[in-house]
C-alpha cells in the first residue's frame, strides 16, 4: 500500500500535468479516426510514446495471425491502416507486478454533421465538458493512461515493473486489435482499460455478434407492382422476426448471474439498411446490417444458428422469400460475453486507488455493450479492470466528458501503477 505523502504528492502531479493532458487530448479528437483512418493518429501516438522513452512496436492487424483464435471475429474490409501501437516501459529491476495500459483509438461514423452543434472532429471546451467525437470514447481514456506514467515521471519515479501502454484499433466492430496485441505476445499480470464508464468499474458485460442479411426481390416497373416482389418491404418481417428473438433471448436473464436485475441487457439494433435502385422500379435487392448482445458463457456460434434459424423460419411465413430464402453474412463482432472476478488483488488495488483520489469507495456494474476487456479475461486469464470517466452521448452527438472525472480517473490509475507495479527513481 502507497504511503500517504506519496499518494497525496502523486495527485498533485497529475493536477500539475492536466492543462497538458486536456490538450494532447484535443489533439487527439482532432485526429478524424474512423475505420480505415485510424494510421494517422496512431502514428501520432507512436510518437508521442517514443519521445517517453518507451521501446516502440507498430504494426498492421494481420488476419492470418489471429483468424484461428477463438476470440477472432470475421472481417470484410482492408486491414492495411488497422495499425497497432505498443510502447513498453521496462525497469531496470523488475520487482513489481507488470501491467498493460489499453485503449482505443477508432471512432464511430459521426451522422449527419447538420446535427451537431459543432463540428465533431473540432474538441471545444465549456465548463467541464470536453466535446468531440471520440473524446469521451475513449481518446480521453488514452490520455490518461499515458499522463498518469508522466505524473509520476515528474516526480521522478518509473513503474519498478514491465508496463504495456497499448494504442489499438477495431474496438467499435471487432475486437481484432485487442486480440493481436495477445497473439502478438503481449501480457501483463493485470490490465486497465479506461473506457467510459462513469468513474466505476465493469463487472460484467454482453457479448456481440454483428451480421448482415441480403434479400432478394423480383424488380418490375411499378405500374405492374403486383407482378414482382419488393426486397425493401420483405425485410420488414424478418426484421420483426428478429426483435422477437431478442425478447426471447431477454427472456433468459434470470439464469444468468449479474444480468438478472437488467431491464433488458440483450438489445437487437438494426444500424444500416440499403436497397433498391430507381423510385419507379420494384426494389431487386435489400441488404440491413444488425447487432445483437448474447449472455456471458453463450458460444457465438450457437447464437449464430440461432439468428440463421430465426430467419428461416420467418422467411417460410413469406410467399416469395419461402422460395427465395434470404442469405445471412457474420461481418464483424463474434465476440463472447465475460465476467470479472471479484476480489481479486487489482481490483482491490484499484479500490484502494479510486478511494484516495475520489474520497469514496468504488462501485462496480453491468454494461450491455461489447468492451475488449474479454480478450484478456476470457484467452489470458487476466484480471482487466475496465474503469473509466463519466460522460455523455457517446456514440452520438455532441459526444463529451467531464474533465473532472477524467482528472479523477488519471489519478486513480497513477496510483494504482505506484502500488501495483512499485515504484523505482529515474
Amino acid at each position: 500500500m502507497l504511503d500517504d505523502e506519496l499518494a497525496k504528492d502523486i495527485l498533485s502531479a497529475v493536477e500539475a500535468g492536466f492543462a497538458a493532458q486536456t490538450a494532447f487530448t484535443q489533439k487527439l479528437i482532432r485526429f478524424p479516426s474512423l475505420r480505415g483512418q485510424e494510421h494517422t493518429c496512431q502514428g501520432f501516438i507512436f510518437e508521442a510514446l517514443k519521445s517517453r522513452r518507451l521501446a516502440m512496436d507498430r504494426w498492421a492487424v494481420d488476419i492470418a495471425e489471429i483468424e484461428d483464435h477463438p476470440g477472432f471475429s470475421p472481417v470484410k474490409v482492408d486491414y492495411s491502416n488497422a495499425i497497432n501501437v505498443v510502447g513498453t516501459h521496462r525497469p531496470r529491476e523488475d520487482k513489481g507486478q507488470s501491467l498493460i495500459l489499453n485503449g482505443h483509438v477508432d471512432v464511430v461514423p459521426v451522422g449527419p454533421l447538420e446535427m451537431w452543434s459543432r463540428p465533431p472532429f473540432e474538441p471545444a471546451i465549456e465548463g467541464d465538458w470536453l466535446y468531440g467525437r471520440g473524446g469521451a470514447d475513449m481518446k480521453a481514456g488514452l490520455a490518461a493512461n499515458i499522463h498518469a506514467l508522466d505524473a509520476l515521471r515528474a516526480l521522478g519515479y518509473q513503474p519498478a515493473a514491465r508496463v504495456h501502454v497499448q494504442s489499438v484499433t477495431e474496438e467499435e466492430c471487432t475486437g481484432n486489435g485487442a486480440l493481436s496485441c495477445l497473439v502478438r505476445g503481449y501480457r501483463g499480470d493485470a490490465a486497465i482499460i479506461p473506457e467510459p464508464e462513469d468513474d466505476k468499474l465493469v463487472r460484467a458485460n454482453v457479448g456481440v455478434i454483428w451480421f448482415r442479411v441480403h434479400v432478394r426481390g423480383a424488380p418490375v416497373h411499378v405500374r405492374d407492382a403486383g407482378a414482382g416482389a419488393n426486397a425493401i418491404e420483405a425485410c420488414f418481417p424478418l426484421m420483426q422476426a428478429l426483435r422477437a428473438l431478442e425478447a426471447e433471448w431477454n427472456s433468459r436473464k434470470s439464469d444468468i448471474k449479474y444480468f438478472d436485475e437488467l431491464d433488458h441487457p440483450i438489445n437487437f439494433n438494426v444500424g444500416k439498411i440499403e436497397g433498391g435502385d430507381w423510385a419507379s422500379s420494384v426494389p431487386a435487392w435489400c441488404s440491413f446490417d444488425c447487432r445483437i448482445a448474447i449472455f456471458p458463457g453463450v458460444d457465438p456460434r450457437e447464437a449464430a444458428r440461432e439468428i440463421e434459424d430465426c430467419i428461416r423460419a420467418a422467411a417460410q411465413h413469406n410467399a416469395f422469400l419461402s422460395n427465395n430464402p434470404p442469405s445471412i453474412e457474420f461481418n464483424g463482432f463474434f465476440a463472447e460475453g465475460y465476467v470479472l472476478g471479484e476480489g481479486s488483488d487489482a481490483e482491490q488495488t484499484l479500490g484502494r486507488a479510486h478511494a484516495t483520489s475520489y474520497g469514496k469507495s468504488l462501485e462496480s456494474f453491468v454494461t450491455p455493450g461489447y468492451l475488449d476487456g474479454r480478450v484478456f479475461v476470457l484467452y489470458d486469464d487476466c484480471p482487466c479492470l475496465v474503469y473509466g470517466p463519466y460522460s455523455e452521448n457517446i456514440h452520438g452527438f455532441d459526444e463529451r466528458v467531464s474533465l473532472t472525472s477524467v482528472k479523477r480517473v488519471t489519478g486513480t490509475i497513477a496510483l494504482f501503477i505506484a502500488d501495483w507495479c512499485g515504484l523505482e527513481k529515474i
